[in-house]
């Protein structure tokens, strides 16, 4: 899970490891507090070979800072969920020569499907027929390189298959990625929108890098509060890959612009997280469809009916 688009220019990180549970805690606590064109906060299951998507099991939280930020304040916020493991918890200094390597070095070519996401220094690893998404290296951890985005990209891959979408939307669309995927694929522009100005120009550069400037119908605004958004039973798809919050909150509009046969694809979320959200969308008549795990993050794929069809009974 990460909260807010990573600054371009980072000079100081925070590290620290703790349970499932706090690190959900402490995501939510910083992404509330923090600016998010400043600050950046990501959480994720250390790997150790076994998928345990357990609370208790061990997380990392990384905190991004564009400045460098008042220690004792932010040790203070944080004392109360971690405890007094923060008081020798160091803040660590980077250079921007440094960050700019430390993400052309973790950058490395993400497949879903036909969808390849690169860097500028992998373009020999697209294939002819690749939809191939370039992503510049001060961006890389924005990317499709997280559990969510990859597991968005894969429902796409399989939605796909089965039909053309002809009206789609990006709700929270950070660097693009999912709303250049489907708008390279399908030939047609996609609206996207999210609440950070910055993301959206963003996106808008990197339309631009993928030789695609008209693809997305960008917007700044939260959710769906916008003229390109908030159009009733308009989109017949819909994708979210933000909070389990906000996809909550979310829900009475999403289903709103949704048409009769639409499809949402639902990420940014953990597995304790589903149950909630699949509730929360079936009272808004979708059902869920099919699911997804990847890297202890869930991906749900939900249509308009209210409940799940049930085989019929022979006669």
């Amino acid at each position: 899970m990460r909260e807010g688009l990573l600054p371009s220019t980072v000079t100081t990180v925070l590290e620290l490891s703790t349970s499932g549970d706090k690190a959900r805690a402490l995501t939510e606590l910083l992404g509330e507090v923090f600016d998010p064109t400043e600050t950046a906060i990501s959480s994720f299951e250390i790997e150790d070979g076994v998928t345990t998507l357990s609370l208790n099991a061990p997380w990392k939280v990384e905190v991004y800072f564009a400045a460098h930020p008042d220690e004792d304040a932010v040790r203070d916020m944080l004392r109360p969920i971690v405890g007094d493991v923060i008081d020798t918890t160091p803040f660590t200094t980077v250079s921007q020569q440094d960050w700019v390597s430390a993400s052309l070095d973790g950058l490395k070519p993400v497949r879903a499907g036909r969808v390849l996401v690169h860097g500028a220094h992998d373009r020999q690893a697209v294939r002819i027929n690749d939809v191939a998404i370039e992503i510049e290296a001060a961006l890389a951890f924005g990317t499709g390189h997280h559990g969510t985005t990859a597991g968005c990209l894969l429902a796409l891959d399989a939605e796909l298959k089965q039909r053309r979408p002809r009206h789609a939307i990006d709700v929270g669309t950070g660097t693009g990625i999912l709303a250049l995927a489907l708008a390279k694929q399908i030939k047609r522009k996609v609206v996207a929108g999210d609440i950070d100005w910055v993301a959206v120009e963003v996106a808008a550069k990197n339309a631009r890098l993928n030789h695609a400037p008209n693809a997305l119908d960008l917007y700044v605004g939260p959710g769906l509060r916008h003229l390109k958004a908030d159009r009733p039973r308009h989109f017949d798809l819909v994708f979210a890959n933000i909070l389990a919050g906000p996809l909550r909150r979310l829900a009475p509009s999403i289903a709103r612009v949704l048409t009769r046969d639409g499809v949402v694809i639902l990420s940014g979320l953990l597995a304790m997280d589903v149950a909630g959200i699949v509730s929360t969308y079936r009272h808004q008549g979708l059902y869920l469809a099919r699911q997804s795990l990847r890297e202890g993050w869930a991906t749900l794929v939900m249509k308009k009916g209210g409940a799940a069809p049930r085989p019929r009974r022979p006669r």
